[in-house]
């Protein structure tokens, strides 16, 4: 017994024909009669007596009506549930986002998807890089915007925008020329996402680079987010690094020096799912949006450059 049966069936039994029921389901006369017969079998009754105007039901047609009725409704209950799961009309999508992601716009990104698309619930995953590259990787996230580097293994990777790296200080004076390595692992730090520690991307390009001419980083103060450090490094406490957005904000601390390193280097922000996944029309909408507002942002970060 097939569902196609079982609509042909009810077809025949709702319109009284076979030349109705092959109407209503696009199909031919010949196929809606064979698919009854097949059914009639099957089952080892007759359910329909042929008349000369109009199909007329058995006792067992009768009686099989309520059960093929709750099959066939069962079937596309389901495939409504799976489609709106995939589709813009419900499901829920998850997508992570970098730590600092208030400074590139993408703070109300929840609001703005919500807006467009209400009965889509979202998952919004603001975690260090590192963390929410793992969880991507599990495929307990469907995809995220994050700072490179990351443990790539499993993931697919698309670089969208590099986010010059900077050294923040009240004490030091951009006049004095770049940032060494050797000035950086000497000098009194405050770093934050101490929480991830040197598996954050910023941190561990830092530090990669220290090893390499043989010296350590060894901050004095660990906190959790970059607004912390800010706050210490104005007060003269310490010095820290931050990204160029951060450092072009509205909010970023007055009285700040920031000064480019001798030899720069770049967060990269890049556009991360899990490699062979298929992205639900949810989430795929999602990071379109993200990625449009992440693009928007360095259209004018770079129009601040040229004017400057």
């Amino acid at each position: 017994m097939t569902i196609t049966q079982l609509k042909a069936f009810l077809a025949a039994l709702q319109l009284g024909s076979f030349t109705a029921a092959a109407v209503e389901l696009d199909a031919t006369q010949a196929s809606v009669s064979e698919l009854v017969a097949r059914l009639e079998r099957e089952l080892g009754v007759r359910l329909f007596t042929r008349g000369p105007r109009r199909l007329a039901p058995t006792e067992a047609a009768m009686a099989l009506r309520e059960h093929a009725e709750l099959a066939v409704s069962a079937i596309a209950n389901g495939i409504e549930t799976v489609a709106a799961i995939h589709a813009l009309e419900g499901g829920t999508c998850t997508f992570g986002v970098l730590r600092n992601a208030a400074y590139y716009d993408l703070s109300d990104l929840v609001q703005r998807f919500h807006r467009r698309h209400p009965l889509v619930k979202v998952r919004l995953v603001g975690l260090n890089s590192a963390l929410v590259a793992e969880s991507i990787a599990a495929g307990e996230i469907e995809a995220g915007l994050l700072v490179l580097p990351v443990e790539e293994s499993g993931l697919k990777i698309t670089p969208l925008f590099r986010d010059e790296v900077l050294y923040a200080s009240t004490r030091r004076s951009p006049r004095d020329g770049g940032v060494s390595i050797h000035e950086v692992a000497g000098a009194k730090l405050v770093l934050y996402d101490a929480y991830a520690g040197w598996s954050d991307p910023t941190r561990r390009q830092l530090l990669e680079r220290a090893r390499l001419e043989g010296l350590t980083i060894d901050p004095a103060i660990e906190v959790e987010h970059v607004e912390t450090a800010l706050s210490l490094v104005a007060t003269g406490a310490a010095d820290t690094i931050v990204s160029r957005t951060i450092a072009e904000s509205a909010t970023f601390p007055p009285g700040i020096d920031v000064t480019p390193f001798s030899d720069p280097f770049y967060d990269t922000i890049a556009l991360v799912q899990r490699e062979g996944a298929y992205l639900s029309p949810a989430t795929k909408r999602l990071a379109e949006l993200a990625e449009r507002t992440l693009l928007d942002k360095v259209g004018e970060h770079a129009g601040r450059s040229r004017a400057v």
